[in-house]
């Protein structure tokens, strides 16, 4: 798939991953064997020492320890699976924290749709698109679910570099052939030419990934607004021929769900509009559903749709406290997405850290406190929605979230800054002499800068339990702490 021919590769030490919505499955002394394509081929649990899962994992599968690539925690370290953005804008990245007091029909008027349509110049393309993948990856982001543009040759170019740089991505190109709601500038011609210029950037992932193995379609009507009825049941009629997966947003924001209501008359809800033109389907991903009625909720649930929750943007833009509890109540599968530019952050690790705020304020609006307590996600909870629960809403549950025999290695080596017994970071020294100052504290009185690897905002001291060291690198980990990435078992980003 890629140049050059991978060698097997053994990970050892500890590794944690979600073993369910409520529970992490954290093993120490544990080896992950992932041979030349990719796959896990085996793992060990809880063995004596290190050196022993070595061995056991070699001797396994009959593996020479000379042919075969080895990484192994340190202390402070762990392996975790890859994040899943189920929701980014790629063009919207240089736009990303820029928002203001707006809202969302005003952003994308003044700040989204001008962004979008610049990308058109090729060469600001593929200055834009190369830096949002390189950033999503430092921030440990394996997958990602990415609108595009409308532009064909921008599309293709975007599903290039993933490919090349070695994410595993869905790439859509946006369709909105709605006159009158969409800029003249930006919009496409008619339902035909959307139509004709999806099946475009479709043919171009096949023509380089013909089983999609990193890189896939996926079907954008950029929302309801944008498209036609037409629009959508042709896109409808293209999802039910290629099994394609299809992406949208869904009652973000007041006001957007008064104009469904106003273009779409014969349709009960928002979630109707879908449903009637034939996009609510197990293969479709929602983006917000902050204002979805109890109605709409159990429709979704009846037709297996996903849910992609953007905290982050739905803060930054006013738009509301969607409700994930409620959503899992329902039988709503439910991942996380960044929403870039709405969203400021491109790192899932922040929008899981909002998703347990937010969830805190939707407990603030609750009846009792049984309910209050109820509302409330678990660190152990967005975590799950960080990975399994984002595979599951991009149909890949089978291959990425966790660390079972069979799945792709999509994973990152975590590290978190170990307080030594001085104060100190490890590796880290006083720059500055303090002739006759207190310990740590210059002549002056200033505390010295210090020299050393930065390990970002986390200190371990050495007594948490490992629930506290995640929750601990949940509220305050960045990409300062995600040390290595790897796809589909590639190496594609180490922190130097």
């Amino acid at each position: 798939m890629h140049p050059g021919q991978q060698r097997n590769q053994l990970l050892l030490g500890t590794f944690v991953h979600s073993k369910s919505r409520r529970e992490l499955d954290i093993f120490h002394n544990g080896a992950v064997a992932v041979d030349a394509n990719g796959k896990i081929a085996a793992v060990e649990r809880d063995c004596p020492s290190v050196e022993a899962a070595k061995t056991q994992a070699l001797s396994k599968l009959g593996w020479d320890a000379d042919d075969v690539d080895i990484y192994t925690t340190k202390e402070s370290q762990f392996f975790f699976p890859g994040f899943i953005d189920t929701h980014i804008h790629a063009p919207q990245y240089p736009n990303a924290g820029i928002f203001g007091k707006t809202t969302l029909l005003d952003w994308l008027e003044k700040h989204t749709f001008p962004m979008e349509a610049s990308l058109k110049d090729l060469a600001k393309a593929r200055k834009v698109y190369t830096a949002v993948v390189r950033r999503t990856l430092s921030h440990g982001t394996t997958t990602a679910a990415y609108y595009a543009t409308i532009d064909v040759a921008a599309t293709n170019l975007l599903t290039d570099l993933c490919f090349a740089i070695g994410q595993r991505a869905f790439v859509g190109r946006v369709c909105m052939d709605r006159p009158g709601i969409n800029p003249d500038y930006y919009r496409d011609e008619s339902t035909e030419a959307a139509i004709q210029a999806t099946e475009q950037t479709i043919e171009h992932v096949r023509a380089i990934d013909p089983e999609f193995d990193l890189v896939a379609p996926i079907l954008t009507p950029r929302f309801a607004p944008s498209c036609t009825p037409e629009g959508m049941r042709a896109l409808a009629k293209l999802q039910k021929q290629g099994g394609y997966l299809a992406q949208t947003h869904i009652s973000e924001n007041t006001g957007e769900v008064q104009l469904v209501r106003e273009l779409f008359p014969e349709s009960q809800s928002y979630t109707q509009v879908y449903d009637d033109h034939g996009l609510l389907t197990p293969r479709m991903v929602l983006a917000h559903a902050v204002h979805l009625t109890e109605e709409e909720g159990s429709l979704i649930a009846l037709r297996k749709s996903k849910i992609s929750h953007c905290p982050c943007s739905n803060s930054s833009l006013t738009s509301g406290t969607a409700r994930v509890r409620w959503m899992w109540q329902k039988g709503i599968e439910v991942g996380l997405g960044t929403d870039v530019s709405g969203g400021y952050s491109p790192s899932i690790l922040e929008a899981a850290r909002q998703a347990t705020l937010v969830s805190r304020h939707v407990a603030v609006r609750a009846g009792d406190d049984i309910e209050k307590e109820r509302c409330k996600l678990s660190v152990e909870e967005v975590l799950y929605l960080a990975t399994r629960g984002g595979a599951i809403c991009l149909g890949l549950e089978d291959k990425i979230g966790g660390f079972e025999v069979g799945k792709d290695w999509d994973a990152q080596l975590v590290g978190l800054g170990r307080v030594a017994d001085s104060g100190l970071r490890e590796g880290e020294e006083y720059t500055a002499n303090g002739h006759g100052a207190g310990a740590g504290v210059d002549a002056a009185g200033m505390v010295p800068a210090l020299n050393g690897c930065d390990e970002g905002n986390v200190d371990i001291f050495g007594w948490e339990s490992w629930d506290e060291v995640m929750a601990k690198w949940l509220y305050s980990g960045d990409d300062r702490n995600t040390k290595k990435v790897w796809v589909k078992g590639r190496l594609v980003h180490a922190r130097r």
